[in-house]
């Protein structure tokens, strides 16, 4: 009688590896020629480790909404994964104190095309730059339709991850220098990491806000839509060393943000894209979160939500609730048929809502200047 096969945890150490969720066995449907070739440009020659990966998996009903579109959220979740694990590796590829990457900031996403129920994901993350304390990656997802074979790009992204130390996650680690194939790279790198740096540091100085429920709110107004999501944090949602992935909570921010998008204009919605997500503090296993949701700008074809992610240690006495995280999201509006729909016209009410439009209005704006190739508008 054969010996039966062995499970994926059994497989021969390595191998490249999805995190958990998805397919362990995705790198072995590639060619074995595919493979090697691959292999031999992912090795970094200065630690010898991989710098780049591929983790792939397909979609099934549960990853999407009503109407088969995938779930922003999701995708950022896989996003996060792969940007975990490469950085992960790179931060403990020299000898020294052991320790795991943790998601700091994503910048902008853009969703450049749907993805549906059946078609294989395939996230590409490559690491970018490092800094003293941080490690850049690029993710680019492509979806796969494995009937007809077309592949289409959905999104590209840059996350930044700082190292934090097994025997203490509160203590920050150096990262390991990386070999550039240009001498600009690094150059270029370094003004994308001051300007993020910048950023964050403006956004947490902004983040006092409290979304406030309020009583038999008008439709159409800011009170109607906005949304809340209490989780209690598991191991489940966790890393081994008890802080929360960045992807479990990005999830969370886009199904929030979903539900504020639906009531707002009753119809199927996807979401379009992300301004940059800050991360502030960690989220330990064990913390009370809640996951609030506003509009706070719309144009004729898209909603503009800020999601605000606040954590409150129940376990612990001696700290209180703080900001984790935070970020704006965009939707659009689609018939059944998969067309753009008119947005409802937000109305706000008091001078924070319209102040927040305004400024949402400035978001908007700026970034269709973008988009048209002209130049960015001037503060």
């Amino acid at each position: 009688m054969a010996p039966p096969p062995p499970s994926p945890s059994m497989a021969p150490p390595g191998l490249i590896h999805s995190a958990p969720g998805l397919l362990d066995a995705g790198a072995s449907l590639l060619p074995p020629q595919t493979v090697k070739a691959a292999a031999s440009r992912m090795s970094d020659p200065a630690t010898d480790t991989p710098s780049a990966i591929q983790i792939c998996r397909i979609m099934r009903p549960d990853d999407a909404n009503v109407a088969g579109n995938v779930h922003g959220g999701t995708i950022l979740k896989m996003i996060e994964e792969a940007g975990a694990i490469i950085s992960t590796r790179h931060c403990n590829s020299q000898n020294g104190e052991r320790c795991v990457a943790a998601l700091a900031r994503v910048e902008r996403t853009d969703f450049l095309s749907p993805m549906c129920i059946g078609e294989v994901a395939h996230v590409s993350a490559e690491i970018t730059y490092t800094s003293k304390h941080s490690v850049e990656v690029q993710v680019n997802v492509m979806s796969e339709n494995i009937l007809t074979g077309t592949k289409k790009l959905t999104n590209k992204a840059t996350l930044w991850y700082v190292p934090l130390s097994l025997k203490n996650v509160d203590k920050v680690l150096e990262v390991p220098p990386v070999v550039y194939s240009r001498q600009e790279q690094e150059e270029e790198g370094r003004k994308r990491y001051e300007a993020q740096k910048l950023e964050r540091m403006e956004t947490k100085w902004r983040n006092g806000d409290i979304v406030q429920p309020v009583l038999n709110p008008e439709p159409n107004t800011v009170s109607y839509s906005q949304s809340s999501l209490i989780h209690l944090v598991g191991p489940s949602d966790c890393t081994l060393h008890g802080f929360v992935h960045g992807g479990v909570t990005m999830k969370l921010m886009d199904e929030v943000a979903g539900i504020v998008a639906a009531r707002h204009c009753k119809t199927n919605i996807v979401t379009a894209s992300v301004d940059a997500i800050n991360f502030h503090d960690k989220i330990r296993k064990g913390c009370v979160i809640t996951i609030s949701g506003r509009m706070t700008f719309t144009s004729n074809k898209s909603m503009e939500i800020e999601v605000l992610v606040d954590a409150d240690p129940v376990v612990d006495n001696l700290q209180k609730r703080y900001r984790a995280a935070s970020a704006f999201f965009t939707y659009v509006s689609l018939s059944q048929e998969g067309k753009p729909l008119p947005v409802p016209q937000l109305v706000p009410e008091t001078e924070d809502e319209k102040r927040r439009f305004e400024e949402g209005k400035g978001r908007y704006l700026q970034m269709k200047a973008k988009r048209q190739g002209h130049a960015e508008p001037q503060a």
